[in-house]
Parts: structure tokens; C-alpha cells; sequence
């Protein structure tokens, strides 16, 4: 990549498929952003671009690489994979880019300390790296596996398909009340029919909203 072509991609603005940061000051933070993407469509982080879209780089990226790379090794399970790029910009300043594909591995978590056995598992909205609920983790498992899937159309579903065609968007809670569901039966019932592709799925940070599918 060329200096030229980092300036276009700065300039399209930070979205699902692009973050920025000024330098790696917080390392276990920016692994967020990494997992998200390899949990979702990819993307990729610039080191050394401001939110504001200028580019001033680092002056040490060995340093920068070691910090954010030491994080991935020790606080994301599984491993995903990654390219990194360095742009000179002059003498004395470097942009880095990490490249995240789509990982076939997903989905992937973060663990708050090294000793963590556990992680949460993030995913990207728009510009925003969002902790995954339980069905967004059962939605990414059950994708990567890529199986037919079949459901009954039954009367919960029914009533489900009347209500988005006037509100357009649900949520589980919204659910479970409208088809007098319990968790467990509520939950099932949006995952199988976002896998079966009658639903999208848009994770958010105040929860999961549920529309018809290319319905906004």
C-alpha cells in the first residue's frame, strides 16, 4: 500500500470494516477491535491515524507491532490470522496496517487478563466493536458450519412475521412477551430463523434487534 493509498482509505472514514488509532496505548483494548472483525466480515485497524482522519504515524512501529501482537498471543483463543503492513510516511513517522480476514475459526474471544480462562466474544456494527450476545455467538458457530437449516412455521412464528411486517424491528424481550415464549424457546426460535436466513440480525451495544432480512 501506497502512501497515496492510505490517504483514500482514511478517507472513507471509520465503519464496519475500519478503525483508527492514534498508537497502541492500549494494547488489551485494541485486540477488541481485531477479534471483532475476524468474528464478523474483517477489516482493517490503521496505527497512527487520528479519529479526525490525519495521519502523523509512530516513530517507533517495531514497538507499537510488539505491544499489540504480544495481546493477541496472550489474551484472544482461538488464534486468528493476520497480515501487517508498515507505510513509511517520512524519517521519522510509520503508519501500520492490520489486515483481519474473515476467520474460518470463529468465533473468536478476549480475555480480560492473562489468567482468564474465559473471554467475551465481540463483534462489528457500523464503526463499533459490540460484545456478542449468546445468540450472536450461536448464529456465528452455526454459519461457519454452513448447514441447511429447517424450522416449523408454527403459530409463534406467525404472530412474529405480522408484528415486523407493521413495527419492522423486535427484540428477544419484545419476543418472548408478543409469543409468550420463555427464554430458552424465544432465543432458539431467532437464531433458526436468522440462519435460515427469514431474519437479520443487528447487534448493538444496548442488545440485538431483529428485522426482516434486507429490511433495515
Amino acid at each position: 500500500m501506497t502512501y497515496r493509498d492510505l490517504r483514500k482509505l482514511v478517507a472513507q472514514g471509520e465503519s464496519e470494516f475500519l478503525e483508527f488509532k492514534r498508537k497502541v496505548a492500549h494494547p488489551e483494548k485494541i485486540v477488541r477491535e481485531l477479534v471483532a472483525f475476524a468474528n464478523t466480515n474483517g477489516g482493517q485497524l490503521l496505527i497512527g491515524v487520528s479519529d479526525n482522519g490525519d495521519i502523523p504515524g509512530v516513530k517507533f512501529p517495531e514497538d507499537e507491532i510488539y505491544a499489540l501482537n504480544k495481546s493477541i498471543e496472550e489474551l484472544c483463543k482461538p488464534a486468528f490470522e493476520y497480515n501487517i503492513e508498515e507505510i513509511e510516511l517520512s524519517e521519522k513517522a510509520t503508519a501500520i496496517v492490520y489486515h483481519i480476514p474473515q476467520s474460518k475459526r470463529r468465533p473468536h474471544a478476549v480475555k480480560e487478563d492473562i489468567q482468564s480462562k474465559w473471554g467475551q466474544v465481540y463483534v462489528r456494527h457500523e464503526d463499533k466493536s459490540v460484545k456478542a450476545s449468546r445468540e450472536m455467538r450461536e448464529i456465528i458457530k452455526r454459519k461457519r458450519k454452513n448447514k441447511d437449516i429447517r424450522f416449523n412455521y408454527g403459530e409463534k412464528e406467525q404472530k412474529l412475521m405480522a408484528y415486523l411486517e407493521e413495527q419492522k424491528s423486535i427484540t428477544l424481550e419484545e419476543f418472548k412477551e408478543l409469543a409468550g415464549l420463555n427464554n430458552y424457546m424465544a432465543s432458539r426460535t431467532l437464531v433458526l430463523l436468522v440462519l435460515a436466513n427469514v431474519l437479520a440480525i443487528r447487534p448493538t451495544e444496548k442488545g440485538d434487534i431483529y428485522t426482516l432480512k434486507n429490511i433495515s
